[in-house]
């Protein structure tokens, strides 16, 4: 019989959020740990053959967001690592209407307050959910700044590559892209065009984005 040692990690994740949890450490499918980024922020032009996770976000600025700073959210998670007991945590006070929208080689999940709940994840996992976040900031003088992250794929001390990638939706008659942080470099594509921007980052380390807007 073959015997898995466990080991304690967090597996962190995103936008504000993070997923905690327990892991193989010696799981064929998972990093190696002789690997690790120890967190400074690195650009990959190309990932790793395995899949890794790709964390993918869909975000909806209404003229209604420019009032109250809620803006729509589409996330779904792909690739995730295998752990027996995981959770994805909002911050209080700055997310509403949570719900999972799609599951699959997840055992269990649900929503417990501002979070979800996920129980006996496997390999190649699976999850989408859906909410409100109160993601937009007026900073003054007609300018709006949506602040994403930290995003990253932790275990113990190190981090592992990721792949992010962004959709967001904006009221072109109300609002101008005037700036996207980190800018643009190989690992780190940024495309636009009227009411929309798209970013797709591949990385290892804690990624922070920032998008500043002007109104019209």
């Amino acid at each position: 019989m073959s015997r898995r040692r466990r080991a304690s990690a967090t597996l962190a994740l995103a936008c504000g959020l993070a997923l905690a949890a327990a892991a193989f450490a010696d799981d064929p499918d998972f990093p190696d740990i002789g690997a690790v980024n120890e967190g400074r922020l690195v650009f990959l032009a190309k990932l790793p053959d395995k899949p890794v996770h790709h964390h993918q976000n869909r975000i909806r600025i209404e003229p209604s967001s420019l009032v109250t700073g809620w803006v729509e959210l589409e996330q779904c998670h792909e690739h995730l690592d295998a752990v027996g007991n995981a959770q994805i945590t909002f911050r209080d006070g700055f997310v509403r209407d949570l719900r999972i929208t799609e599951k699959s080689a997840i055992g269990d999940a649900w929503i417990s307050d501002a979070s979800v709940q996920l129980r006996a994840v496997e390999h190649g996992a699976r999850l989408c959910i859906a909410a409100q976040t109160r993601a937009l900031k007026a900073v003054g003088n007609g300018y709006f700044n949506l602040a994403n992250g930290p995003y990253m794929r932790k275990f113990l001390d190190g981090y592992y590559p990721m792949r992010v990638s962004l959709d967001i939706r904006y009221p072109n008659a109300l609002l101008k892209l005037v700036d996207v942080s980190p800018p643009p470099q190989p690992g780190f594509a940024v495309s636009e065009e009227p009411g929309r921007v798209a970013i797709d980052a591949r990385f290892e380390g804690e990624l922070r984005t920032l998008l500043q807007f002007e109104r019209r």
